[in-house]
């Protein structure tokens, strides 16, 4: 049961990180904002969608530099298992498990920029 809710949330999370962007297709986060007398945005994103692609682009930066820092944990257990079967499959689990990881990542990206080219007719 605990797999199953645990491989329930990386779906989910991966669905959320491919359709977020798909919400900030219409808007140009680079534009001025529109009204002159309104408050300042602290922020330098002009809408909230714009914060959301921002978030997801720091996401995907992070765990591109976070999976090879698993896979040398990984080789550490390996390396240091001294022929301990229990953190030989630790070192497998973390393999397999940074490779979904990376993997949904990357899907997730590609199928979010495959959209918005679709969409707004950009290759």
């Amino acid at each position: 049961m605990k797999m199953k809710g645990l491989f329930l949330g990386v779906i989910l999370i991966g669905a959320m990180t491919a359709f977020f962007p798909v919400l900030a297709l219409a808007i140009d986060c680079n534009a001025p904002p529109a009204c002159t007398n309104c408050i300042p945005n602290p922020l330098k994103y002009a809408s909230f969608e714009c914060l959301i692609e921002a978030v997801i682009n720091v996401i995907f930066l992070l765990s591109l530099g976070i999976a090879p820092l698993m896979v040398l944990i990984g080789a550490f257990y390996l390396m240091t298992a001294g022929g301990n079967p229990a953190k030989v499959k630790t070192a497998q689990s973390i393999f397999i498990w940074t490779a979904v990881g990376l993997l949904i990542i990357l899907m997730a990206k590609g199928v979010s920029s495959i959209i918005q080219a679709f969409i707004t007719g950009q290759p």
